[in-house]
């Protein structure tokens, strides 16, 4: 059994700053892979960022200069700070935890941007 606990999510205004954890336990043990996705009502899940277990990161274009994902392995956590928070940033944010055959998510985290 794996469960992925994610936290930090709320209401900001723009150009402040919010801050999401997520927190593997279970089977997993320090996954390969860590991710953050979103999404909102009628749109496709988008791609936020990813984070190997050697720190190689890789980013969407739009979150480039604004948010940063970062891992804890002793604590089996993934964190995603975000900066300068636009309203088109308004989404519920999922983590993602691969490791071998495992593919798991999280429940998600609603995150509000008022202008």
């Amino acid at each position: 059994q794996v469960q992925l606990v994610e936290s930090g999510g709320g209401l900001v205004q723009a150009g402040g700053s919010l801050t999401l954890s997520c927190v593997v336990s279970g089977s997993i043990y320090s996954p390969a892979v860590m991710a953050w996705y979103r999404q909102t009502p009628g749109k496709q899940r988008e791609f936020v960022a990813t984070i190997t277990r050697s720190n190689i990161i890789n980013y969407a274009n739009s979150m480039k200069g604004r948010f940063t994902i970062s891992r804890d392995n002793a604590k089996n956590t993934v964190y995603l700070q975000m900066n300068s928070l636009k309203p088109e940033d308004t989404a519920v944010y999922y983590c993602n935890a691969k490791q071998g055959t495992f593919n798991s998510w999280s429940q998600g985290t609603q995150v509000t941007v008022s202008s």
